[in-house]
C-alpha cells in the first residue's frame, strides 16, 4: 500500500502463497477494492488451489471468504458500488460459474452456469495434492486425479496419464478440467504436473527452469510417474505422457531422455526445433528462450542439444502427433519435421493435422475427433498391447 499523502509504503499481505498471477493475457483481475476503501479482496493460490481472501487495509488482518471455500479456483474478482463481489469460480467437479457474494449477509448467488454443468459430481474426480523428491534435493508437485466413475471396473491399478501444462512456466490448478475428467471418467488416473519452473509456487520455484527447460520438466514428469507407481497407485506398465505446446516439447524431451519410462506419448502442437521457435514465434514470446535456454548465438550448442528434432532417433516409444494447420505460435513445420524424423527411424507413430485450427482446438468437430482418436490410440497401444 502506498500512501499518496505521506509517501509511505508498506506491504499489506505477507504470505507463503501466490496472490498475483502470470500475465500471459490481458485483463486478469486478481484483486479489487471495497467501495469504502477499507478492504481489498484478492485471489490467494496455494499448491494449485485458489480461494478468495480479504485484507483489512488499516490492520493488515487477512481472512478467507469461507462462503466460497467449496470453489477451488476463483478469478476475475470485481466489486460493485454497493459492495457486492462478483467473480468467476469453479472446482474439479463444478464447471465455471459467475457468482455474486454479498458481504452484508454472506449470501452467494449463482448468476450464470456453464452449459457443461450436466455430469453428476459423484462421477467426477477430485484432485489430491502430491509432491515428490527431484534432483538437487528439490521437490516437484502435482494434482493427482484417481478415477471414480462407477461404470468401470478393473482388477488392477489404473493406467496413468501424466499431463504437462504449457507455458512453459504455466501452472496446473484445481479448476474444472474437462480434459482431465474425460480420462478419469474412462478409468485413467491423471497426474496434472507442476514441475520445477511452474508458476504459482513462488518466484524462486518458477525461476528454477531458467536455463533448465527440457531437463527439469522431463525429469519431474518421469519421477512423478515413478513415485505414484511406487506408492501402488497406478500401473507402472501403462503410463502415458501428454502435453501441448511447451508441454508437447516436454513430451518429446522425456521420450528422448527416458526411453521406456512411458509406454506412449501424446504430443499436441509441440516445440521440436528451438532455433526456429526463437525466430518464427509470435512477438509476445519472441525472446522467451533467452531465459529458458540462453541467448543466441552464444547458447547455440544448448539449442542443438535441447531441440528434439536433433535427437529424434533416440525416441523408441509409440507417439501420436497432433497439429493445427494454421498455428502461428508453433508453426506446422515444427510438427512435420519430427514426423519425418520418426518415419526415418521407423518408430511407430501417428500424425494428425487439423485444417483451420491454430494453437489449440476451437471447432467442436475437431475436439470430438481429437478425443475419439486419443481414446482409440490409448486402447490399441496402451491398454491392450
Amino acid at each position: 500500500l502506498y500512501d499518496l499523502e505521506s509517501g509511505q509504503s508498506r506491504p499489506l499481505v505477507l504470505d507463503e502463497a501466490e496472490i498475483g498471477t502470470a500475465a500471459w493475457v490481458q485483463a486478469l483481475l486478481t484483486h479489487a477494492w471495497s467501495p469504502d476503501g477499507n478492504t481489498i479482496y484478492y485471489c490467494r493460490s496455494k499448491d494449485g488451489i485458489t480461494h478468495l481472501w480479504r485484507v483489512d487495509v488499516a490492520s493488515g488482518e487477512t481472512e478467507q471468504i469461507t462462503a466460497l471455500e467449496a470453489y477451488t479456483h476463483v478469478a476475475q474478482v470485481q466489486v460493485s458500488t454497493a459492495g457486492r463481489v462478483a467473480l468467476s469460480a469453479s472446482s474439479s467437479t463444478l464447471p465455471g460459474r459467475v457468482l455474486v457474494w454479498d458481504p452484508a449477509d454472506d449470501s452467494v448467488r449463482v448468476v450464470a452456469r456453464s452449459s457443461t454443468e450436466i455430469v453428476p459430481s459423484e462421477q467426477l474426480a477430485r484432485p489430491e495434492r502430491v509432491s515428490w523428491d527431484t534432483s538437487n534435493h528439490d521437490r516437484a508437485h502435482g494434482l493427482l486425479y484417481l478415477p471414480v466413475a462407477g461404470r468401470f471396473e478393473s482388477v488392477g491399478r489404473p493406467p496413468l496419464i501424466v499431463h504437462v501444462h504449457g507455458g512453459p512456466t504455466g501452472q496446473a490448478t484445481a479448476k474444472y478440467m474437462p480434459n482431465v475428467q474425460f480420462f478419469t471418467t474412462r478409468g485413467y488416473a491423471v497426474l496434472d504436473l507442476n514441475y520445477r519452473g511452474s508458476c504459482g509456487f513462488g518466484r524462486a520455484f518458477r525461476n528454477k527452469l531458467r536455463g533448465k527447460w527440457g531437463l527439469y520438466d522431463a525429469d519431474d514428469a518421469v519421477n512423478g510417474a515413478r513415485h505414484l507407481a511406487e506408492q501402488g497407485l497406478v500401473d507402472p506398465d501403462r503410463m502415458v505422457i501428454m502435453g501441448g505446446s511447451a508441454g508437447g516439447y516436454t513430451v518429446l524431451q522425456t521420450l528422448i531422455r527416458y526411453p521406456g519410462a512411458f509406454k506412449a506419448g501424446l504430443c499436441l502442437y509441440g516445440v521440436t526445433n528451438l532455433f526456429t521457435l526463437a525466430s518464427d514465434t509470435h512477438k509476445f514470446e519472441q525472446h522467451y528462450l533467452d531465459s529458458m535456454i540462453g541467448p543466441l548465438p552464444e547458447a547455440s550448442a544448448l539449442y542443438s542439444e535441447r531441440s528434439p528434432i536433433f535427437s529424434a532417433d533416440e525416441i523408441r516409444d509409440r507417439i501420436a502427433i497432433f497439429q493445427g494447420e494454421e498455428d502461428r505460435v508453433v508453426p506446422v513445420a515444427q510438427a512435420e519435421s519430427i514426423v519425418r524424423a520418426l518415419q526415418k527411424s521407423g518408430v511407430a507413430h501417428e500424425y494428425h493435422l487439423y485444417p483451420g485450427e491454430g494453437h489449440g482446438w476451437r471447432r467442436s468437430e475437431t475436439i470430438e475427433t481429437f478425443y475419439s482418436t486419443v481414446e482409440r490410440f490409448l486402447r490399441d497401444y496402451v491398454l491392450f498391447s
